[in-house]
């Protein structure tokens, strides 16, 4: 049976915090809370006497504190209990949109609240230990409580309570074995350092003792409500604590959550929501019946139309619509559309698009619901994909429709996987997007920076397709290619194959550097370890892929040299490029919540804070934004090493004539990528079966607009024309040396 009590109506709005400290009133953290500035009185007889004569009530009329400008005729059918201080109340109206309401408190039930100045209170039925800002508005709300141990959100406990009753955030796998605490600041690199190094229970304790020292564990804070902010037509909301100039109208219940906003980064959460056991960050869109239990909600993000996303983190600039996530962990710029598209136990390494149909994430992959899967940037699976956990896709990789039933290991970055169900073969074309797609790749990078709505881009979230990490894979890839036709020619002949890969290595890339293209082609290319299958994974298009990554990385290379050289005239080209000090280390990197950072600066910050040499979460992010100042030259290090490493030649040996011959093949490349994005895009308007549903090609042009007006292709033969005058420009002056 339900255990109902009785207490005594004058305990009603006292006794918030049990047990006090030594000279402490219960309202020593309120009043630290409340820093509106405003200076209280008591009221004055006649002010008592028009709040009864307007049916107002209060168990004692002495702990109703005002301002000097308050006006007791804006206070009407209200019932206070405890302390409450009311704000200057002006004769006028508040209006917001459509909403048009007079300044005042109305027709609601009060406990222990502080109000700022010329606030709207009306129809709330139950408010308690809230402090609300200025011009704040509250319209039809059933429920608006504060409790003694508020959390609004974060996975702390407070003083006196157990470790169970603490809140956890399950991601990357359903057996709770990555579990992290949330906290209002979570980043998606935070959330990921903590999710990795299980096997350091020192770093793990030390993550809960960042987490734990961010706040104060004593009872009895009360929820804020910031300035400006628009509540109405919600049920309940309790435990929440909600920034400046938010909106919420129609919410059906948020619990425990933490609701960032500003008035330069509204947030907004619209009908039907639920959120429970969150924190949601600025600037977000919450609309339409979404469901959200113990999550993170990072800056800009969105959640739309009956969206449900549970123990999961969601990075920035992301929106998930209609689709369900579950235990996920997901980086920058996701994008998830369509109602049955399904991720769990999910690392998302951001830039990523699932597709209608999409099942991504089952616990019925083992024993056990343990399974995980772990997406590269820009995974991008196509309608009506499945695959098994686990499995791990390198950068951009690309899924053909179908299932997918064993599990799958896809180091080569930027290919398209498919099923052959007729061969009965998993078919892997690397490079994919540089063959057939360069359209959507370029165009791709351009907009997520464009969509980074971020007021202050720190950290730099790494957008371009290249970048240390995915021209990591490709120097890579091309390993791996060259091993496999190696493998494949020694088949072919009937020959022994050696068990020394640097052999097979070497071979490889002679073969792929004398024979055709027909030659490479007609080979069958087997690779190992992709699938955990006993069936064949083929590579096609080896040859086109392989010297395709050759040019990608030399033109990432060269871009770097050539920023390193910006400004620089005649020796000094050359001489500068000669005295840029390269390391082995420059090569090793990882995505820390969509921000690329060295592992040796990584391994550092760890050990910093095993040592306590960091002791805040404060300063972790304070690491981030020293690693993101410091990026855009560490990337041009790595960029100038990996170009050391493809061309086997030493920069500190580079002539002006060797340098010149390569700024005529990356023109050369650059011209061809450029026609490739331009001719991809081409397609779609000379494809029969896409101009079938218009009555004319003018039609179709009024639809989706002409080729030849396509800005973003004018935009990248604008700059191919800039850059041939800038690299005869240069090229003019190494002849002057």
């Amino acid at each position: 049976m339900n255990e109902i009590k009785k207490i005594a109506l004058d305990k009603l709005g006292y006794g918030f915090i049990k047990d006090l400290p030594k000279g402490k009133d219960e309202y020593y953290l309120r009043n630290k809370q409340n820093r509106s500035g405003i200076a209280y009185r008591r009221l004055t007889a006649l002010e008592i006497e028009i709040l009864v004569r307007n049916r107002n009530t209060s168990d004692d009329w002495g702990n109703i504190l005002v301002s000097n400008a308050f006006n007791p005729e804006l206070v009407k059918n209200c019932s206070f209990f405890g302390l409450i201080r009311i704000g200057n109340l002006e004769n006028s109206c508040l209006s917001f949109s459509d909403l048009i309401v007079p300044i005042g408190l109305y027709n609601s039930t009060i406990i222990s609240s502080d109000f700022g100045n010329n606030v709207s209170v009306h129809n709330v039925n139950y408010m308690s230990h809230y402090i609300l800002g200025n011009e704040v508005i509250i319209n039809n709300v059933n429920e608006l409580v504060t409790t003694n141990h508020s959390k609004f959100g974060n996975g702390i406990i407070k003083k006196g309570e157990t470790e169970s009753v603490r809140i956890w955030l399950e991601l990357c796998n359903e057996n709770t074995g990555r579990k992290v605490l949330p906290f209002n600041g979570m980043t998606a690199g935070d959330a990921y350092l903590w999710t990795r190094h299980r096997e350091d229970a020192l770093l793990q304790q030390k993550f809960i003792e960042l987490t734990d020292n961010q706040f104060d564990n004593k009872l009895g804070y009360y929820g804020k409500i910031g300035d400006r902010t628009v509540i109405k037509n919600c049920k309940i909301i309790k435990d929440v604590w909600i920034g400046e100039d938010a909106y919420l109208k129609g919410a059906n219940k948020i619990k425990n959550v933490t609701i960032n906003s500003h008035p330069l980064a509204k947030s907004q959460v619209g009908e039907g929501c639920e959120l429970v056991n969150g924190i949601v960050g600025y600037g977000c869109r919450i609309f339409y019946g979404i469901k959200a239990v113990r999550f993170v909600l990072s800056d800009y993000s969105q959640l739309k139309y009956g969206a449900r996303l549970i123990n999961s983190f969601l990075g920035p600039n992301a929106t998930i619509s209609c689709c369900e996530v579950l235990n996920s962990l997901i980086f920058p710029a996701h994008e998830q559309h369509h109602n049955n598209s399904f991720l769990c136990a999910a690392l998302v390494m951001g830039q990523s698009n699932i597709a209608a149909g999409a099942t991504l994430g089952s616990n019925h992959n083992s024993r056990g619901a343990d399974g995980e899967v772990v997406m590269g940037r820009g995974f991008w699976p196509g309608l009506c994909v499945s695959i098994k956990h686990n499995s791990v896709f390198a950068s951009f990789s690309l899924l053909n429709k179908g299932d997918y039933n064993y599990e799958l290991n896809i180091p080569i970055p930027f290919s398209l996987i498919s099923n052959d169900p007729l061969k009965d073969e998993l078919v892997i074309m690397p490079g994919y997007w540089f063959l057939y797609n360069f359209y959507a790749l370029a165009r791709n990078a351009w907009k997520y920076v464009d969509r980074d709505k971020r007021k202050f881009k720190t950290p730099i979230f790494e957008y371009d397709y290249l970048a240390p990490d995915s021209v990591n894979e490709l120097l890579n890839a091309r390993d791996i290619i060259a091993k496999a036709v190696a493998v494949a020619q020694l088949t072919k002949e009937k020959k022994s194959i050696p068990a020394d890969e640097s052999k097979l290595l070497a071979l490889g890339n002679t073969i792929l550097a004398t024979k055709s293209k027909k030659d490479i082609d007609s080979l069958e290319v087997i690779v190992n370890g992709f699938e955990n299958s006993k069936r064949k994974t083929k590579l096609i298009k080896s040859y086109d892929a392989f010297h395709m990554f050759e040019k990608i990385i030399f033109i990432y290379g060269i871009e770097a040299a050539l920023r390193i050289t910006e400004n620089k005239k005649g020796n000094a080209i050359v001489s500068t490029l000669q005295q840029v000090k390269l390391s082995p280390t420059n090569l090793t990197w990882t995505n820390i919540g969509g921000q690329l950072i060295q592992q040796k600066n990584v391994d550092s910050l760890l050990n910093k804070i095993k040592n306590n040499t960091i002791k805040s979460w404060d300063e972790v992010h304070t690491f981030y934004k020293t690693e993101s100042d410091k990026y855009n030259s560490r990337k041009d290090l790595h960029a100038l090493s990996t170009l050391e490493k493809l061309t086997n030649k030493s920069l500190n040996k580079i002539t002006a004539t060797s340098f010149a011959k390569w700024l005529d093949t990356y023109f050369e490349i650059k011209t061809d990528i450029t026609n490739r994005i331009q001719n991809t895009r081409a397609k779609d308007y000379a494809n029969p079966f896409r101009k079938m549903v218009y009555h004319n090609e003018a039609e179709m042009n009024a639809v989706v607009g002409a080729l030849k007006d396509n800005g973003f292709i004018k935009d990248q033969q604008k700059a191919l024309t800039l850059l041939e005058v800038k690299l005869k420009e240069i090229k003019s002056q190494l002849k002057q040396k």
